[in-house]
């Protein structure tokens, strides 16, 4: 049965293209929402560029003869059309009926009320605005498209019980074939069990290329002095010091090691093996975009603000035990000023071509969709990127736990044999935090 969806202005903001993904059904803007998207075509965050992308696409599908007034057919078999009210909102004495965001509801209801043989679907991506249509009596949803199932983010330990031969063949040989492949993800964690003492274990990834269980390669010293401290932090650490891996996801809450994980590997990869050019480190700045020139000082003092959880990692790393081996003598200062590690803001990659280079995005839960595609979309041939981050924990008002870019890409590249995709669970930063993050 056919529906009419009446989108807010948010839908478009975040996916210019949303018009087009409701497959035989229609399409109606309220025309407050083609006033609210003008205001933001000019600015020049990724907001803005899509606020011109709607515009464009919308012109675009009037053609030479259509009216957006009267609707114009959609590919996928529905129509498009832009709405006004007849009457400025009309609703209880609760609301503000001057607002925007009630002139909408209004549009929507008036939909309702005209097509009442089919049902009217008001969608949105902001929650207020969703309680407010219900309790206007009017059907609601966010916008699904880009969504992520909460479980497709979860990854526990595959347990596969085996013959305890197999575990000892595994120990001896290092990898251990499987006649007929489960369905695993791609470089999923793997716990094998022996069927008879499930004390007996071995920890593995399973390789998807070669059928196999292969056994982690993370050596008892750790890397650069960080010794993974639960089954997690093993496979984080086997996953990014693998070649064959380009692309990780790596989430977990506050404490669980996730930035230190992966900057540990990249100067291991970097500074003491070659196999990269350079090590970047960046986060994005919130909202991605935003022109630095608020703080005070030349780039690199407007940047220590933002970027100084980087360096307090990279200060933890070469001061951590590693007088033995002499890093500390040297300090990552030295390495900051020859280029081999690089602290920046994602403000400015667009455009850029990153090759041979070990790539970490910090908090990339703040990310759309759009914006780590603009990311991965740079990485040149032998790049590696890492993309840490919490879902839980997001600053970007334009998405949540289920449409950020990190929860999206991890969904999207489970099954790919050059991705890898990690959740770390226990915090090891200390008792205290660990607690902090439990409880409060």
């Amino acid at each position: 049965m056919k529906k009419n969806y009446v989108l807010d202005t948010n839908v478009l903001l975040h996916d210019p293209r949303a018009i087009f993904k409701f497959e035989d059904n229609d399409v109606v803007l309220p025309i407050f929402v083609i006033e609210e998207i003008d205001q933001f075509k000019r600015e020049g965050t990724e907001r803005g560029r899509n606020a011109r992308t709607i515009s464009r696409l919308l012109d675009e599908q009037r053609g030479d003869e259509g009216s957006l007034a009267r609707g114009v057919p959609l590919d996928g078999g529905g129509t498009l059309r832009i709405l006004i009210p007849e009457k400025r909102p009309q609703l209880g004495v609760g609301f503000d009926k001057t607002s925007q965001d009630q002139a909408i509801l209004q549009t929507a209801i008036d939909v309702r009320d005209k097509d009442k043989g089919k049902p009217t679907i008001f969608v949105t991506m902001d929650t207020n605005l969703r309680i407010r249509a219900d309790a206007l009596g009017i059907i609601s949803q966010t916008y699904e498209n880009q969504r992520v199932d909460d479980e497709s983010l979860e990854q526990p330990f595959l347990d596969l019980e085996v013959p305890e031969a197999d575990i000892d063949s595994f120990f001896q040989d290092g990898f251990l074939s499987l006649e007929t492949a489960p369905n695993i993800a791609a470089n999923a964690a793997v716990m094998l069990r022996n069927a008879k003492s499930p004390g007996h274990t071995a920890l593995g990834r399973f390789d998807a290329g070669k059928g196999q269980i292969v056994a982690l390669r993370v050596s008892r010293e750790g890397v650069l002095g960080i010794r993974p401290r639960n089954r997690e932090q093993s496979f984080a650490l086997d996953v990014l010091l693998d070649d064959s891996i380009r692309l990780v996801t790596l989430l977990g809450k506050a404490g669980t090691g996730k930035t230190l994980l992966a900057i540990a590997a990249g100067l291991k990869r970097t500074t003491e093996d070659g196999t990269y050019s350079r090590l970047v480190v960046s986060r994005p700045i919130m909202p991605l975009g935003r022109d630095l020139g608020f703080l005070p000082g030349d780039v690199d003092e407007k940047l220590n603000p933002w970027m100084q959880p980087i360096f307090d990692n990279l200060e933890f790393l070469f001061s951590n035990g590693n007088a033995k081996n002499g890093r500390n003598t040297r300090g990552f200062l030295e390495l900051l000023e020859s280029g081999t590690i690089q602290v920046e803001p994602l403000t400015y990659i667009r455009g850029r071509s990153l090759p041979n280079q070990y790539l970490i995005v910090d908090e990339a839960q703040n990310l759309t969709p759009h914006e780590v595609k603009t990311i991965i979309t740079r990485c040149g041939e032998g790049t590696k990127i890492i993309l840490t981050g919490d879902p839980q924990q997001i600053d970007n008002p334009y998405v949540d736990h289920a449409s950020n870019g990190l929860s999206v890409v991890a969904e999207r590249f489970r099954r790919e044999k050059i991705a890898a995709h990690v959740v770390l669970s226990k915090g090891e930063r200390s008792e205290l935090a660990e607690l902090a993050a439990n409880l409060l």
